[in-house]
């Protein structure tokens, strides 16, 4: 009879063991994950836009970029671009390269000297504010910083397009 006792203790013991070991296995993780904020989420890397002596006083230039940005766990390269106009005084705007109507793609109008958007035909004055069309406000900044001779944007935290 003791030996019964004895066999079904350690079934028990070691099944309880197993479970265990199971359970931390799959629990700590877990705990891990909820409880530890992943580390760097969010666009807030600087991304240097190149050499101010490349941008021509007011004239915009369209600037196409890379940068890593981390997602939570994930590090993903993107290409964005931003329109990067230079005062005749030295100061640097840069702006998203979306409409704010619908997130449309507006192009720099030369003859007209004024943002154009050929979707809803939306026009923005080179200093971003709104001239004409169905768009709701200014075009979306990047805040700038210029440390010597080159240019660092930052993304707007604002969505680039609103949506109607």
């Amino acid at each position: 009879m003791q030996d019964q006792w004895n066999r079904r203790g350690f079934v028990v013991g070691a099944l309880c063991g197993f479970g265990s070991l199971i359970a931390a296995g799959l629990g700590l993780p877990s705990l891990r994950y909820l409880l530890r904020a992943p580390e760097g989420s969010g666009n807030t890397e600087w991304i240097d836009a190149g050499d101010l002596a490349d941008i021509e006083p007011d004239s915009p230039t369209e600037l196409a970029l890379t940068h890593r940005r981390t997602d939570g766990w994930k590090v993903l390269t993107e290409r964005v671009s931003a329109w990067v106009v230079k005062n005749p005084d030295g100061e640097v705007t840069a702006f998203s390269p979306r409409c704010t109507h619908l997130g449309c793609a507006y192009r720099w109008a030369g003859a007209k000297h004024e943002f154009v958007c050929p979707c809803h035909a939306s026009r923005f004055a080179i200093t971003g504010k709104v001239l004409g069309g169905p768009a709701p406000r200014p075009l979306d900044r990047y805040e700038v910083r210029v440390e010597g001779n080159r240019v660092w944007l930052k993304p707007p935290k604002a969505p680039e397009a609103a949506h109607s």
